[in-house]
């Protein structure tokens, strides 16, 4: 699995193992690497729990501009495809 470092702009083979990521700087991280991606463009995350929390936090801010699709769904590990479907209302 590679894991790459966030650019000016995410790319296909972008993801972000939260799990080595400082708690406090998860979200930020995957809030900043979504607001830099266009149409049509999406990332990883992989987490060592149901992400579940960030998704009801994805449709608050993010309403209707993204899809969430789960690529792995544990038991040890959860991987999220996170695309861009629009621009946030």
């Amino acid at each position: 699995m590679k894991q790459q470092q966030i650019l000016d702009r995410p790319s296909e083979e972008t993801t972000i193992d939260v799990r080595a990521v400082p708690r406090p700087a998860r979200h930020p991280l995957i809030f900043d690497t979504f607001d830099r991606l266009g149409l049509g463009e999406f990332f990883h995350v992989v987490s060592d729990h149901d992400p579940r929390p960030l998704h009801y936090l994805f449709d608050v801010k993010y309403r209707g501009a993204f899809t969430w699709d789960y690529v792995e769904k544990g038991p040890d590990v959860w991987r999220v495809c996170v695309g861009r479907t629009a621009q946030a209302e």
